[in-house]
């Protein structure tokens, strides 16, 4: 199953050591700092950050793709080195094996590279093999394949790199879209999260007889952010270790199966993708993954599930750890010490990679606007920063999916017992349907219209 390392929910009152010593916090300054690193290099008339942000001609004869590699050689090893410098301040703070990260991220940026390029082929564009579903394939093959060395597990970090590539997707983004979509989002991302969580807990406490903290878990899992929603809300009502394993191997289930079941029923049905995108963000139970599905329909789409996915449902994670914390605490525990939930445990799950997305838009909005939008200065923020910071996301995004690939173990997922998997796809069978209502029916006009 996904290699996720499961914590113990921090106090709030971490102070201002969290801002170096959480993953989230990192992700965002990462995130953040490539942003302004783009915008001094425009400000100064340099165009090295598009230089360095890599993106493989599409070819169908291999000498296409090999001329630009050996042109864009040096290129590619500024990229590679950016990457590692910023992950690594990152992975030294927060503690862990600097030696293994360092040597498991340059075999992971090579078969990234290869990844990239193979992903550009004719071929594969054909068949919607994208770099970042065929990342999740190829992950897939080595992982269940070859046995994982600890040195290159080191450096499989798929939240950390998931989160950064939001964060990235912020600057893409226009922060004047986030506000006119963005209320629209959240009030069709409470319908489908509340749905989808209440369905997978009933069935979980009522057919299944399962415990009520494993039923909770399960549902966070599959109602808002995936992984992130089930360690953090499984955390905030204690429950076991093993129940929170379960249900990320359940998240990652139903996300790859997701990932090549949306794209191809979306374009056998002929949906636009601005309904398509939000579809996606209603129905896939990842990040990741969701943005993959996304990215093999098109720019449009990776804009709507965006707004429905991080704008909508994850930003439920802080109001349901809050709720599902005061009900763990008056209603299942005995509370020996005393202890009360409070206002702080919203903010002390909050997954900050969100915020982190709306400042990266905000910033690169105020840039747009000050500048004016039919200025030659407004074309080159597009060429020198905005499009080489997509470029910059991809790559991160393939990181991502590879990491998911190679931690995921098909023998360790069909262990999870039929229980889990039954309330889990409950859920599945009321979110798929109800995001396809209220994305393409209800909303389909409205979504057609985001670009």
């Amino acid at each position: 199953m996904a290699q996720v390392e499961v914590k113990k929910p921090t106090s709030p009152s971490g102070g201002w050591s969290d801002l170096l010593k959480k993953e989230d916090y990192w992700a965002v300054w990462i995130g953040l700092g490539i942003t302004f690193i783009a915008m001094l290099f425009w400000a100064s008339g340099s165009s090295f950050i598009k230089s360095i942000a890599i993106a493989i001609p599409t070819w169908s004869d291999f000498g296409v793709a090999s001329k630009y590699l050996n042109a864009n050689f040096g290129n590619i090893i500024f990229m590679f080195l950016g990457f590692m410098l910023l992950f690594l301040i990152a992975i030294k703070i927060l503690g862990y094996d600097v030696k293994k990260f360092i040597i498991g991220f340059i075999v992971l940026f090579a078969i990234s590279l290869i990844v990239s390029v193979l992903g550009s082929w004719t071929v594969m564009k054909k068949y919607n093999l994208e770099a970042p579903l065929l990342a999740l394939a190829f992950g897939l093959i080595i992982g269940n394949v070859v046995r994982i060395p600890k040195w290159l597990d080191a450096a499989l970090r798929t939240e950390f790199y998931v989160k950064t590539g939001i964060v990235l997707l912020g600057a893409t983004l226009p922060f004047t879209l986030i506000l006119q979509s963005g209320p629209v989002a959240f009030l069709q991302a409470t319908v489908i999260a509340t749905s989808t969580f209440l369905t997978i807990y009933w069935a979980g406490t009522r057919i299944f007889k399962l415990d009520k903290r494993f039923a909770t878990t399960l549902a966070a899992g599959g109602s808002i952010c995936g992984v992130s929603a089930s360690i953090a809300i499984g955390g905030s009502v204690k429950a076991e270790k093993q129940h929170v394993s379960v249900a990320i191997s359940l998240v990652v289930v139903w996300a790859i199966v997701m990932i090549f079941f949306l794209p191809m029923f979306i374009k056998f049905m002929g949906i636009p993708v601005g309904p398509a995108g939000a579809w996606i963000g209603t129905s896939e139970f990842a990040d990741a993954a969701g943005m993959a599905a996304a990215a093999a329909l098109g720019e449009q789409s990776i804009k709507t599930f965006t707004l429905m996915k991080v704008v909508g449902r994850d930003m439920f994670v802080g109001v349901w750890c809050f709720i599902m914390a005061m009900i763990s605490v008056t209603k299942w525990e005995k509370r020996e010490d005393g202890t009360k939930p409070n206002a702080g445990e919203i903010w002390g799950r909050f997954p900050k990679f969100v915020l982190g997305f709306f400042v990266a838009s905000i910033i690169v909005t105020i840039l747009v606007a000050s500048v004016g939008t039919a200025t030659e200065a407004a074309k080159s923020v597009n060429t020198l920063i905005i499009n080489p910071i997509k470029e910059l996301r991809t790559w991160a995004f393939i990181f991502t999916f590879l990491s998911i690939g190679m931690t995921t173990r098909f023998k360790e997922l069909t262990s999870v017992g039929w229980k889990p998997f039954a309330a889990f796809t409950t859920g599945v069978l009321v979110n798929v349907p109800l995001g396809y209502i209220l994305s393409v029916i209800v909303m389909g006009n409205y979504w057609s219209l985001v670009k």
